[in-house]
């Protein structure tokens, strides 16, 4: 039994989203942006909007829809990511924020659903 990497499967899947954005208009600035806070999976321009990007991914479904994944905590990790993000790259109050989650489903035939502003800054 092949041992399954989850880090890589992640890796992959993201890559995956990546390219389903930039097909989608998406101008990709960023991804795995760290800092002590967290980390978000991918930072992007899309029309006005600075927009910071969850993937989240399930094979099937048994442990639930990926967006699910995408809690009241981890939108406060996000938040205070994204707030560390526009302070270290000079962005201003006014910069258009927007938080979108792409949930990726199946194994061999992925399918990207997108919830463009998913959530609001939650700290």
């Amino acid at each position: 039994m092949q041992k399954v990497n989850k880090r890589q499967i992640g890796a992959d899947k993201e890559a995956f989203v990546c390219e389903w954005l930039e097909r989608h208009g998406y101008r990709i600035l960023e991804r795995n942006f760290r800092c002590r806070n967290g980390e978000i999976d991918i930072v992007a321009r899309e029309g006005g909007y600075l927009v910071f990007i969850e993937v989240k991914y399930r094979s099937h479904g048994t442990n639930g829809l990926p967006e699910e994944a995408v809690d009241v905590r981890k939108q406060r990790v996000i938040s205070r990511v994204a707030l560390y993000y526009l302070c270290r790259h000079g962005y201003g109050e006014s910069t258009p924020v927007r938080f979108d989650v792409a949930a990726v489903s199946g194994d061999t035939n992925d399918s990207v659903t997108l919830y463009q502003n998913a959530f609001e800054f939650c700290c």
